[in-house]
């Protein structure tokens, strides 16, 4: 495993190749599948996780394509603290690894719903199919059926009777 140490003056050294690296290096480190750590130079604590962030949010303000709506990210935030974090955080570890396992045949699949409709149309369907599945395990989501039903109009007989008093 490479080993990258985050330095105070925020720069990041690979010491298996003894050179300063950029998180530009490291994202090709996270494309090419090669584990790596990166860790404090002063305390050693791991700062992978930090790091990847960065790197997302690097993909997401350059404008390569949101992966993470604002809605997405609201939605993660409110599972901090609640007592469905760790369950959220399995599910979504476990959700995109199934999707990356079968991501080949998605695409074939794709390419050939692509012929037959617009590929919009499927990429909203998929949408909000993952929206639902995400309002299913939302915090302080209502249950299904619990909705605040409408207020039903008075019926005319007794807006006659009220009009009929005065």
């Amino acid at each position: 495993m490479r080993i990258l140490r985050k330095y105070t003056n925020r720069r990041l050294y690979d010491t298996s190749k003894s050179c300063y690296v950029t998180l530009e290096d490291v994202k090709q480190l996270v494309l090419s599948g090669e584990p790596f750590q990166v860790q404090d130079s002063k305390t050693g604590n791991d700062l992978t996780r930090n790091i990847l962030l960065q790197i997302i949010a690097e993909q997401e303000a350059e404008g390569h394509g949101t992966l993470l709506t604002n809605q997405v990210l609201q939605q993660l935030i409110r599972f901090y603290g609640d007592s469905m974090q760790g369950m959220m955080s399995q599910y979504i570890e476990q959700s995109v690894g199934a999707f990356l396992e079968h991501q080949e045949r998605i695409r074939e699949q794709m390419q050939n719903v692509i012929g037959a409709t617009n590929p919009l149309t499927v990429m909203n369907r998929l949408a909000d199919q993952n929206m639902a599945m995400w309002n299913l395990f939302s915090p302080g989501r209502k249950k299904p059926g619990t909705e605040a039903e409408p207020e039903q109009e008075a019926p005319a007989s007794a807006e006659k009777e009220s009009e009929s008093k005065k």
